[in-house]
């Protein structure tokens, strides 16, 4: 089993992985988000994906969502676990 986590910012937190190292892959879609940290967790492979980019320059609607899921694909992952940060457009629920 192989793993990708498509992440924020908490994510590039170095110590996560162990072993970590990075790749770059190419798809028929244009770039991924980022390049691929590549570690173990707990012994489990697993490559993060920064998915608004590692300086957060991509703003959501101009994600490569398509780059992204074919770069997982291959890199041999087999599971995705995806993080996201909600919020609402009703000014009653507030920050």
């Amino acid at each position: 089993m192989k793993i990708a986590i498509i992440g924020g910012s908490g994510f590039e937190n170095p110590e996560i992985l162990k072993n970590p190292s990075e790749i770059e892959i190419e798809t028929p879609f244009g770039k991924p988000s980022s390049t691929f940290k590549t570690g173990k967790i707990r012994g489990v492979e697993v490559v993060v994906l920064s998915r608004h980019g590692r300086d957060h320059s991509i703003p959501p609607s101009r994600v490569n969502n398509r780059a992204n899921i074919w770069a997982i694909k291959e890199s041999g992952c087999t599971h995705i676990l995806a993080t996201t940060a909600c919020g609402s457009l009703r000014e009653e629920i507030g920050r």
